[in-house]
């Protein structure tokens, strides 16, 4: 097996149509088959193979989609790093990881070195060209182009087993070390055909999907399905919601996907209303629990074209999912639905069973487990935390949720995150469910506070629009007619913004950190 056939069919299929664009550079589909083809054939003379990873370190640009490509070609293992990590989670990375190959843009060469040099690694270091790359003649390191010079475009094919690692997908690091969900080829052949057959906005020709994230995680996951169904991937160099607006409206996009920040953003930019947004067919919504409210806010802004799914490293596919027929129905007909993440997709079971693991009923709460030809089954180099998380065939997800009737999956927390009050279960994001109903909030966290009556107490910490006031009794009395009253919050802090962690997803970790601080343990 090999997933780099995919790109060489569709080289075959439509030699001159585009398959990607990243600011003022294209590659169709020959010139991306043939850099692909060129990077493997070099990578593979210089000896690495099975087994061997290759990391990436850089800002969103297209060498990155001719690496993802290459290392499935000549049957490396991929280890996207998230840009926005420290020295010591990189150096932590190229120590933890089999990495002989360390590819990274000008901007991280610093860090990129220095975590090479304290790991004491025999790793490759690769600078990618650009006008701000420094010349690496007398530096040891080798430059991008000069490594593709190396290779040549005849094909490469490197045959692997279905499961052998393809992917190692690193955590955000928010809850404690990096660990790294090894992703097989299996997994990433299922997620491809999952998208190319379940999904309602698969990729086909004339397809332009906008990638506004890092595309080394979720907003990249779709590149393979893309480059297979012969669409065209637009990625964002940099994120920010006039560029989204700017490239939707010019380059006639008909796909993205937002995480709810990103979104929030995008709703509250000046003047978004002003952009032409009619291309659109389908705007994918994920990465982080969205409100009710603030689901209706995207319908009204973009249209009857807004779904949502849930996913995560672990299962390498959304494993569940909302379209957008079935929003649209629940905002007219079924508003307890928009509460939902979804039914289970194409080929993924989902249960929710209680703390030995039997199966729950109807609307009663416990872990949801989740099972599929896309489900990993274990983490690299981290055997107790496989065997707590991977077990019986099943990804223990540590996510809360009950299931209707008709199997629509209702998250409600995370368990390490549910706030005690008083003996009761209280879950965030119900809490933020609610302040999303006030038109000042823009965005809100709930965390649990320490109290020596309750022994937590519900604290929300809130950003409101611009322009707009609320206080802290109105807001708190807005929760009590919408909750059981001891679900509403005591306590309320206003904030210019709140803080969110290396993929876009809001960090509660640090909102409820220093509430805790001169505490001897963080439960009360």
């Amino acid at each position: 097996m090999n997933l780099g056939i995919y790109l060489a069919r569709s080289a075959r299929h439509w030699p001159q149509a585009p398959a990607l664009v990243c600011g003022d550079r294209s590659w169709t589909f020959t010139d991306l088959d043939r850099a692909a083809n060129r990077l493997a054939s070099a990578l593979t003379a210089r000896g690495f193979g099975p087994g061997d990873a290759v990391a990436s370190l850089a800002w969103n640009r297209g060498e990155l989609v001719e690496v993802e490509f290459a290392l499935y070609t000549a049957g490396l293992t991929r280890a996207p790093i998230n840009a926005r990590l420290g020295r010591g989670e990189i150096e932590h990375i190229l120590r933890y990881a089999p990495v002989r190959v360390l590819v990274y843009d000008a901007a991280h060469r610093e860090d990129a070195l220095a975590a090479i040099a304290a790991a004491g690694t025999d790793c490759l270091p690769v600078l990618l060209d650009g006008p701000d790359a420094p010349d690496v003649a007398q530096s040891g390191e080798l430059s991008y182009s000069a490594l593709l010079a190396e290779g040549d475009e005849a094909t490469v094919r490197v045959e692997v087993d279905e499961d052998a690692p393809c992917v190692l997908n690193f955590t955000s690091g928010s809850t404690g070390a990096l660990k790294a969900a090894v992703q097989t080829v299996g997994n990433r052949l299922a997620n491809m055909r999952k998208q190319l057959m379940a999904d309602e906005s698969r990729p086909r020709p004339g397809t332009r999907y906008l990638a506004c994230g890092p595309i080394t995680h979720a907003t990249g996951m779709g590149l393979l399905a893309g480059v297979f169904g012969g669409s065209t991937t637009y990625v964002l160099p940099a994120w920010s919601p006039q560029a989204f607006l700017e490239t939707v409206e010019k380059e006639r996009i008909t796909a993205t996907f937002l995480v709810p920040a990103m979104l929030n953003m995008v709703l509250a930019h000046p003047g978004a209303a002003g952009h032409d947004l009619s291309s659109l067919t389908s705007v994918r919504i994920g990465g982080a629990p969205i409100s009710p409210q603030r689901l209706r806010d995207t319908v009204e802004f973009f249209g009857p074209v807004v779904a949502q799914g849930y996913g995560l490293g672990e299962t390498t596919s959304v494993v569940a999912g909302l379209s957008s027929e079935e929003i649209a129905r629940a905002v007219k007909e079924d508003p307890e639905l928009l509460q939902s993440c979804g039914r289970a997709s194409y080929d993924t079971e989902i249960r929710v069973v209680d703390e030995p693991g039997r199966e729950l009923g109807p609307r009663e709460v416990g872990e949801v487990i989740v099972r599929g030809p896309d489900c990993v089954r274990e983490y690299w180099q981290e055997p107790e935390l496989s065997a707590e998380t991977f077990r019986d065939g099943w990804v223990h997800t540590g996510d809360l949720a009950w299931m209707r009737e008709d199997g629509y999956l209702f998250l409600v927390d995370r368990k390490k995150d549910m706030i005690i009050s008083g003996g009761f279960n209280i879950y965030c994001t119900e809490v933020e469910a609610a302040l999303y109903e006030h038109p000042a909030v823009q965005e809100a966290c709930v965390v649990g506070v320490p109290d020596e009556q309750w022994g937590e107490a519900v604290k929300a910490v809130v950003v409101t629009h611009a322009g707009t006031t609320a206080t802290a009794d109105e807001l708190i009395a807005f929760c009590a007619g919408r909750l059981d009253r001891f679900k509403k919050p005591r306590s309320v802090d206003f904030v210019p913004e709140l803080p969110h962690n290396r993929n876009g997803k809001l960090d509660r970790k640090a909102v409820r950190e220093p509430f805790w601080a001169n505490t001897a343990r963080r439960v009360n």
